[in-house]
């Protein structure tokens, strides 16, 4: 089935496993990721990683595979014993490999939060307990401060350079962390930083992603053509960074971050007949609710439509946990937050500031983050 031929049902795997449950009745469809699968190719992960001497990659691989087979376990099997394990397991190896959803392309902060929240009320581990502790604050900074967010995204990512001291994932995710942290707040320091740690030596500049490298570069040239806004110290280092480029030569390509293979991400698009929310929104059903909403708000409806506003809000949220790369997600986050905006209550207020922080500090790099981070090149 499709969405009006929108949207094709056979498209990239869900986790690695997924099964398709259609009815010709009025019912929700479902969309299924087999937990145990998921559970068996985290145990796979662990093996390798053990195997190939637990390097940085194999730490971010396995740690990607956890949050995986928790989030199946939590949408599906809540009552399941695994579930706890995989609480347990999300907040210790999240806490060793520094977690920060400034760095971390999973899709997962409300599976850390729901996962370090479930420590803190079942375990007696005073360690395990103070971890989850530690990854809340980072997973609340997102609404709460992005500030303090940018701050322990550089402290989480140098913490991992010293433990893996010169690996190239390393190097490149504490230059993400301040770079993001600079589109994120428009804070200079955090650019300046950035220049600084690429134009070190040791940084592997011809690997920086496609995601923000070229908009890094577009910077890093801009400041040794000395456009207004940049410090001396970073036109320096700027300049031994485009200098290092030049030397790669003209058929450098920037490649994506080495990291953990897509298809063990949630990369499936949402189908047409996959209903999410209280209400049971499909996500064309979102689309036209927004539309209606918005048209009612130019007749100056205004607080009226918070209640309905909130209920779509909460069935894009729920569609975010499932299907967190569908390719609308960014631009139902904007229009929710849009629509958002227009209202008052302080419900509204709340929903605004927690669907901004999700498509700025999660889907940084669309379209529509852009357009609210005001981000232009360079």
């Amino acid at each position: 089935m499709t969405r009006a031929n929108f949207r094709t049902l056979a498209t990239a795997p869900l986790f690695l496993v997924v099964l398709v449950v259609i009815t010709a009745l009025p019912v929700r469809a479902t969309l299924v990721a087999d937990p145990q699968t998921l559970y068996n190719e985290m145990k796979a992960a662990y093996d390798r990683g053990a195997t190939q001497g637990w390097g940085f990659y194999n730490q971010e691989y396995y740690y990607a595979t956890i949050l995986n087979a928790g989030r199946a376990y939590s949408l599906q099997r809540p009552d399941d014993p695994a579930y706890g394990e995989l609480a347990g397991l999300t907040v210790q190896i999240g806490a060793g490999i520094h977690y920060n959803p400034l760095t971390n392309h999973d899709g997962a902060p409300w599976w850390v939060r729901e996962a370090a929240l479930w420590v803190t009320k079942n375990s007696t581990d005073t360690t395990l307990i103070q971890q989850a502790n530690d990854l809340l604050a980072r997973v609340n900074a997102m609404d709460d401060d992005p500030k303090a967010l940018v701050q322990y995204a550089d402290e989480d990512a140098t913490a991992n350079l010293r433990t893996y001291p010169r690996d190239s994932d390393a190097l490149l995710q504490q230059l993400e962390a301040d770079w993001r942290g600079w589109l994120l707040t428009n804070d200079p320091q955090w650019r300046s930083l950035a220049f600084q740690r690429a134009a070190e030596s040791t940084f592997p500049i011809a690997n920086l992603p496609t995601t923000y490298g070229n908009d890094f570069i577009n910077a890093a040239r801009a400041a040794v053509a000395n456009v207004p806004g940049y410090t001396s110290v970073d036109r320096d280092n700027a300049k031994i960074v485009v200098d290092r480029l030049t030397k790669i030569g003209p058929l450098r390509t920037i490649a994506t971050v080495k990291g953990v293979p897509h298809d063990v991400y949630l990369t499936t698009l949402a189908p047409a007949d996959e209903y999410f929310g209280r209400l049971g929104y499909s996500i064309l059903g979102i689309e036209n609710q927004l539309k209606h909403i918005n048209f009612m708000l130019d007749y100056n409806y205004g607080n009226r439509e918070s209640t309905e506003t909130l209920t779509v809000v909460e069935a894009i949220l729920d569609m975010q946990k499932v299907y967190p790369a569908d390719r609308d997600m960014s631009k139902l986050l904007y229009n929710a937050y849009t629509t958002l905006q227009r209202m008052s209550t302080p419900d509204t207020r709340t929903a605004a500031v927690h669907v901004r922080s999700l498509l700025t500090v999660e889907y940084q790099d669309s379209q529509e983050a852009r357009q609210l981070l005001n981000v232009n090149t360079p």
